[in-house]
């Protein structure tokens, strides 16, 4: 038998010794550099006893499309560790269901009846005392994350893991009293299909990020959950209580806050015991970085008016070498991406009572190029000035201060409030839109451009969450009289189903809008937009810049209106309604928009359907040249028919088939179907499209440009009627009224023997004909809009 030198085997105990680093915390563990390998030691007393899972992505991809962004977190889960035999495993209790009953035999009938998940089973390798020894590096090498699925639902590619390119990063992997950090490298290995994923890998074959995996004790029992409330502007989360007794409702809903109590909870005005604190990523940079810390500090207001001393609500620099990801940290991150697109706020929230963790809050770093964007189209800053950014800086930047109360509102709980609007901008959890006023004397006013302050809203919402009221039953009367406050004071609150352009009905909820009046607004708008299109030309941009790539510079400006546009359309088919509770202080009736208000709405739409508004200024067309070389037209830019030349009419077809899209989709056009029928509207769905009609087909060319708009116009008019009688999901109703409307018009509107007028009455009698056969060609998007970004495309219909 082979038997092992004693001066071997002491060196190679002593290189071990030496390669082992050892991490004491929450769950404790230790890792050997010369394999790579982690094992974890799991306490017999913690065997059974819950905590939370967070997993993430400490790296990620870099493209806003993918959606793969560096410190996004997942979905956290409440997790225990038992043991059967000689393995340990991780298992996720169905919180969905429960039983709070003082009954045990209750309480384990309900979890009985429904689901756990065991997320993981690992062999126990030893045991060290009361200690049972396992190896983690398996379950931190994985895709836990999803990047394999994200990869492939967005048509990128398909990839596996390559665990020879994956590895403990051993770096970001900590341990601490009360949460443990673990951090991979993983590498994914497959052929980048799609132009997303091809953009930001430096080799297409393999995609390198990073994941993160948070073992974190849960909070103490503390915390009172507080009753959610439609009206309260909060995200809930919500159970099945099945010891619920049999008059009450069986699904329970407590609203997402941080812990926060009073130190003299019987003061006015008292400091909190922990004030919430927020910390800023180090790797943002100024003047960025003070603009975001003094937006998001603006929620202390908030909470000073919940009856919180001054520094409740704390931003800060992270302190050197904290993590971001680490869950004892509240954070605000600067994050970097190929493409324009959406910030956001994320929190780790105990799904057991709504308590929020930790809040993590993404802003995307071209957001602020886009404002400046829109502020350089609208000012025309450059005649002889090339250093002149000043007026479009502080734009920029108050639309980040605003941005960041804004996603920081979100992570303590609030969501969006899209009817702040009509309020005198009473949110920050709306969506605002530049506000620009022309002056006296045609220049343009940027002084209110955002807002600077925490909203009415705002305050009221912080009232009801984190007001100190005690036990959960102490606190029903105080919760009900801050909402009948706030219903009293007018304040709206309307959220996401209820605003977006295409599904919403409501008339006050918009996104990107301004005003009490949309129409109106709508209105005044396009005087604020013909004024920047006459104005606009060499002076837009800075010496040395290629003329082509005001091209860029144009698009903004010319669609400076789509998302009043958005607002306005809503007054059509529109419904007047709210979150309405039994025994609040609204009005409960649910009605149609007044038709006044409907045909103001019409008009002002139909005006910017107009060859004045649609056609562009002769010395813009006669400026803009091919693109220069090293200059592409991109996503960005116009599509057109023209190929390297700029298509002025590319525009145009564009925005009518938008403009179409939202006025005529088929939930609208039933709506105001129903609104006649059902509700005695006097708006009924032909007078509605006779109305369109008769407008659009009066109008008269004076030049061979407008000409070709108004065809255009009519033209795509006529396409999205047919569009309802081939799509076999539209209402009955509809489709015979459309039938009709098309069949009239064929006399009333297309009876002169022109070319136009020719091809409209084949495509009708075809389209009526033959429903089925209706082949409508394909019309490109408008360049990217909303957030002001690059996600969704403006008049689609999802």
């Amino acid at each position: 038998m082979y038997r092992v030198p004693i001066q071997l085997f002491c060196f190679l105990f002593f290189c071990s010794i030496i390669n082992a680093q050892e991490f004491t915390g929450f769950f404790s563990f230790t890792y050997d550099d010369e394999s790579g390998d982690i094992v974890m030691e799991v306490p017999a007393n913690m065997l059974g006893e819950e905590f939370l899972y967070v997993p993430s992505l400490s790296a990620g991809v870099g493209s806003n499309d993918i959606g793969l962004d560096r410190g996004q977190l997942g979905g956290e889960k409440v997790v225990r560790i038992d043991r059967r035999g000689k393995k340990l495993f991780l298992t996720q209790p169905n919180l969905d269901y429960r039983a709070n009953s003082s009954n045990s035999l209750e309480v384990q009938a309900v979890k009985e009846a429904f689901a756990e998940s065991v997320i993981w089973g690992w062999e126990i390798k030893e045991k060290k005392g009361e200690n049972y020894i396992v190896s983690m590096t398996d379950f931190l090498l994985r895709d836990v994350h999803g990047v394999i699925s994200r990869l492939k639902r967005a048509k990128q590619g398909n990839f596996k893991l390559d665990k020879s390119r994956s590895a403990i990063n051993i770096d970001r992997t900590k341990a601490f009293p009360n949460n443990t950090e673990f951090d991979v490298i993983l590498t994914f290995t497959g052929q980048a299909d799609g132009r997303y994923l091809q953009s930001v890998t430096p080799d297409n074959g393999a995609v390198t990020v990073q994941q993160h995996h948070s073992f974190v004790r849960l909070p103490d029992e503390g915390y009172e959950p507080r009753a959610f409330h439609p009206y309260s502007g909060y995200f809930s989360i919500s159970y099945y209580d099945y010891a619920t007794p049999i008059e009450s409702p069986l699904e329970k809903r407590w609203i997402t806050r941080h812990r926060l109590e009073k130190r003299n909870p019987e003061a006015p005005l008292s400091e909190a015991k922990e004030p919430i604190v927020y910390y800023m990523d180090p790797g943002c940079p100024e003047p960025v970085r003070s603009a975001l810390m003094e937006g998001a500090a603006w929620w202390d207001q908030a909470y000073q008016a919940a009856g919180y001393a001054p520094g409740t609500f704390q931003i800060k620099d992270l302190p050197a070498g904290a993590d971001m990801m680490d869950v004892r940290y509240n954070v605000i991150q600067w994050v970097h991406r190929s493409t324009r697109g959406w910030s956001y706020g994320a929190s780790v929230i105990d799904p057991r009572t709504g308590e929020i963790i930790k809040g993590h809050v993404s802003l995307g770093s071209l957001r602020v190029r886009q404002d400046f964007l829109i502020a350089q189209g609208l000012l025309s800053p450059y005649g002889d000035d090339d250093s002149n950014h000043e007026q479009m800086m502080e734009a920029a930047l108050a639309r980040l201060r605003q941005l960041a109360a804004h996603e920081v509102g979100h992570t303590i709980g609030l969501a969006h409030n899209f009817a702040s609007s009509v309020n005198d901008r009473a949110s920050v959890m709306d969506y605002p839109h530049p506000y620009v006023e022309l002056t006296s004397n045609g220049t343009m006013d940027y002084s209110k451009v955002y807002d600077d302050k925490i909203g009415a809203w705002d305050k009221q919402a912080i009232i009801y969450g984190y007001a100190d009221l005690g036990s959960e039953e102490e606190a029903i009367p105080f919760i009900n009289e801050s909402i009948s406050k706030a219903q009293g004071q007018g304040l709206q609150f309307i959220s996401d189903q209820d605003a977006r352009p295409i599904g919403g009905a409501h008339p006050q909820a918009h996104l990107w809008d301004n005003r009490p009046d949309a129409a109106d607004e709508l209105n005044r708008m396009m005087k604020v937009r013909a004024n920047a299109l006459k104005r606009f030309g060499e002076g837009t941009i800075t010496t040395g810049t290629p003329l082509s790539e005001l091209e860029k510079v144009l698009v903004p400006l010319y669609l400076m209106h789509r998302y009043q546009l958005e607002a306005t359309v809503k007054m059509i088919g529109g419904l007047d309604y709210g979150y309405y509770v039994k025994g609040d202080a609204l009005d409960h009736r649910v009605t149609p928009v007044e038709i006044s208000v409907q045909d103001k709405a019409i008009r002002s739409i139909l005006n910017t359907l107009t060859a004045k508004q649609l056609k562009l200024p002769t010395s813009i067309i006669e400026l803009i040249p091919p693109p220069a070389m090293g200059y592409p037209r991109d996503r960005e830019t116009f599509s057109g028919k023209t190929n390297v030349a700029f298509d002025p009419l590319g525009p145009v077809q564009s925005y009518v088939d938008a403009a179409f899209g939202m006025m005529l989709h088929g939930d609208r056009l039933a709506r105001i179907h129903r609104h006649s029928t059902a509700h005695g509207h006097p708006m009924t769905l032909s007078l509605f499209l006779d109305q369109l009609a008769d407008y659009l087909f009066e109008q008269e060319s004076i030049d061979a440009y407008s000409r070709s708009i108004e065809d255009i116009v009519k033209h795509g008019f006529v396409q999205h009627l047919l569009s309802k009688l081939a799509n076999a999901d539209t209402d009955l109703a509809v489709a015979v009224t459309v039938q009709d409307v098309l069949q009239t018009m064929q006399s009333q509107h297309l009876s002169e023997d022109i070319p136009l007028y020719n091809r409209l009455r084949l495509l009708i009698e075809e389209g009526i004909e033959e429903p089925g056969s209706i082949v409508l060609p394909e019309v490109s998007d408008l360049p990217p809009g909303s957030p002001i970004g690059c996600m969704g495309h403006f008049g689609s219909s999802h």
